[in-house]
């Protein structure tokens, strides 16, 4: 079994509105416990609302947003309405052993799995398995990183704003960095190398390999609306590169090379296909 295998299925996983502390510890978690001959791979990290929603209507009758998530048929298996759970914030994984062939997902808590727990402890998680009732064995979770302040999600709001203005993408305005927002920021990236290089993407808000072949490379002394693209998507990606002014300045690389180190891709400073398909894959 292949860490890079383990790394890229963990990676995606785990989705794109994962905190970059969490992130980054969940897959050198990985790492450490690879090193003693442990497989281990991320199973869930960042939940929507909904999917919260479908979680906790398991085993009850249940409504949210008006719509309905009862499931009877299923057991309940948390107590965290949506917005109660670190998932909905990036803050939290689950984890499994996988088996040496990669085909089979271990559940057995023995003295493997209690060690990948430890080894999380060691990088400032919190175990579901010590806690004195309900014991989660699988989870992990970072309650010390509080979610985003009011000032961060008005941030958001105000990315989601301009591309509703900008790409008349018609985004529900809610401060939070989901795959709606990740989608309408694509949109934008392709509307914006179809003007200014008549690449003649679809905009469909899909990263496809047209849109990848398309990408050009970007850097420091750039102004122009994909630097606010990218300014936004690593702002997302809890990298902020200061002012989203469309000035690819000393901030936007700093948080650029930050991003670039923490997703362990070339740090080169540069805004290159790797670094496009890292923020959008």
């Amino acid at each position: 079994m292949a860490l890079k295998t383990l790394l890229d299925r963990s990676v995606k996983k785990m989705g794109k509105a994962m905190n970059p502390v969490v992130k980054a510890s969940a897959l050198e978690m990985i790492e450490r416990a690879y090193s003693e001959g442990i497989n281990v791979q991320i199973s869930a990290g960042h939940r929507s609302l909904e999917e919260q929603a479908a979680l906790y209507g398991q085993g009850r009758v249940y409504s949210y947003n008006g719509k309905n998530f009862s499931n009877l048929a299923k057991p309940v298996v948390t107590n965290a309405k949506p917005g109660q759970s670190y998932h909905n914030f990036g803050l939290a994984i689950d984890f499994f052993i996988v088996s040496d062939d990669g085909r089979n997902a271990i559940w057995t808590v023995n003295s493997r799995w209690k060690r990948v727990a430890a080894i999380g402890k060691d990088l400032g998680f919190k175990w579901g398995g010590d806690w004195s009732g309900f014991k989660d064995y699988p989870h992990l979770e970072m309650p010390h990183l509080t979610p985003k302040t009011n000032k961060e999600n008005s941030q958001i709001i105000s990315i989601q704003k301009t591309v509703n203005s900008r790409y008349k993408s018609n985004l529900v305005v809610d401060g939070m960095y989901g795959p709606k927002t990740r989608s309408a920021l694509i949109k934008g990236l392709q509307t914006e190398l179809n003007k200014q290089f008549d690449t003649k993407l679809a905009v469909d808000g899909k990263w496809g390999p047209k849109t990848k072949t398309a990408i050009v490379t970007i850097k420091k002394g750039a102004s122009c609306k994909i630097t606010w693209i990218l300014q936004a998507a690593l702002y997302m990606e809890g990298f902020n590169p200061g002012p989203l002014d469309s000035r690819f300045g000393n901030k936007t690389e700093t948080a650029l090379l930050n991003y670039q180190k923490a997703s362990k891709i070339t740090a080169n400073k540069q805004a290159s296909k790797e670094t496009w398909n890292q923020l959008f894959a």
